[in-house]
Formats: C-alpha cells, sequence, structure tokens
C-alpha cells in the first residue's frame, strides 16, 4: 500500500516535471483581455469543498491558492434549513451551459495545468486531479466572437476567457469554456484519484466536512447517481 502512494506521487511529481517543460504558448501581456476567469460547481446535493486549485501557465508560472472553499452548487440553498417535503434539485447529469463561480487568475498567463484536490462530501471521499488544458482550448480562448449580450442589451465583441471546472463523485472533474455573453462549451472529461493522504492533506485524522442536512437526506433517499457524470 505505501509502495502504491510512494508511485502515485512519483507518477504526479513527473507529470508535473513534463508539463512544465517545453515550449510556451503565448505571453499575458498578449492576450486581449485582462485576466481570465476558473471557475467551480457541483451537481446538485453532491457538496464539494475545494481544499486547493493550483494553476500552471503556459510561462511556468504557478499560481497556488486559486480557488478555495464552495463551489456553486444549486442545492442546497444556503439558507436552507432542515429537509424540504419536495427536492427539486437534480443531481444527475451535467447542466449543458455551467458558470460556476470564483475568480480572476491575476498576472496568469493562458492555463496549462490545473492541479485541484477536493472532497467529496457526498461519498465522503477526497480526490485530487491534474487536468490538462489542450492547445485547442488555449486557442479558443484567443478567438473573439460577436454576441447579443443580454444583461446590456448590446452586441459585444466576447471571449471565452473563463475556465469552469464541475467537481462530482468518483472523482469526476469536467471542464468547460465559457464567456461573459457566451454560452459554455465542452473541452474535457478527467478521470481523478484519490488522494492517498485523505481530507486535508491528512491533518484531519480522515474527518472530512460534514453534508448538509438536506443533501444527507437526498442521497439517504435516492442515492449518489455516480454513472451519470
Amino acid at each position: 500500500m505505501r509502495e502504491n502512494s510512494c508511485m502515485l506521487k512519483i507518477g504526479f511529481a513527473l507529470t508535473f516535471a513534463v508539463l512544465l517543460g517545453g515550449c510556451a504558448f503565448g505571453d499575458r501581456r498578449s492576450l486581449p483581455y485582462e485576466d481570465w476567469n476558473l471557475r467551480f460547481f457541483a451537481p446538485d446535493y453532491m457538496q464539494v469543498w475545494i481544499e486547493t486549485a493550483d494553476v500552471v501557465d503556459v510561462n511556468k508560472r504557478i499560481f497556488r491558492g486559486a480557488a478555495r472553499g464552495v463551489p456553486a452548487i444549486a442545492y442546497p440553498r444556503p439558507l436552507n434549513q432542515g429537509v424540504p417535503a419536495i427536492f427539486r434539485g437534480q443531481p444527475r447529469g451535467w447542466p449543458e451551459h455551467p458558470v460556476g463561480k470564483g475568480r480572476y487568475i491575476r498576472e496568469a498567463a493562458l492555463p496549462r495545468l490545473v492541479y485541484v484536490r477536493w472532497q467529496s462530501m457526498a461519498e465522503p471521499q477526497t480526490y485530487e486531479a491534474y487536468i490538462e488544458i489542450p492547445d485547442l482550448a488555449r486557442r479558443t480562448m484567443l478567438k473573439s466572437e460577436q454576441t447579443f449580450c443580454r444583461a446590456d442589451g448590446k452586441w459585444i465583441t466576447d471571449y471565452r476567457n473563463m475556465v469552469i471546472i464541475g467537481l462530482a463523485p468518483g472523482g469526476i472533474a469536467k471542464v468547460w469554456l465559457g464567456g461573459q455573453c457566451l454560452l459554455s462549451t465542452e473541452v474535457m472529461r478527467v478521470q481523478g484519484t484519490i488522494n492517498p493522504k485523505g481530507p486535508y492533506d491528512g491533518r484531519s485524522n480522515g474527518r472530512h466536512r460534514p453534508l448538509a442536512e438536506e443533501s444527507k437526506a437526498y442521497i439517504e433517499q435516492f442515492g449518489i447517481p455516480f454513472e451519470s457524470w
């Protein structure tokens, strides 16, 4: 078991070394916008706690702690207390055009790698994933599009400068690109692995963050639709 854990660590270290090598793709100063945005979300009731999300850009710069905490989730609502009479959320599958929530990665060039470690509180389990952003996705992030923006009722030039990542039970991470007024488009699906150290990198004696009462009740009644992601 210890040998497998060591091999995993060596494999991940090699992944970082390979990704940090090679040629760079552009420069932050050549971006057609100020910064790009990293966003996360989780399916209804499948609550997640992001321990860390770290970014490596194409210029080999590392941005640690680019995201932490609770990602976007429709259900349970933040102020809901107790268990509702009717569960209105639908965790099965992915939304067609997710948005997520997050923040801008300031001073970064285009992303080359996103590492995310998160607690899937629904199971519970701790996962990590190395998401290598394809060249085609980066090219898409640089391509302008004319679109009608409903927010202000105007036609604008927009870019898909939002990297949106959905995190689901089973260690699934799915990636979309979106823009302020552009519908998100799917990029890739990544199968994460179990973090051998457990929650909080082994600093919590195996204790994960607790589920909300509403999420716990939903899972006890309907289960976790692993196969849908």
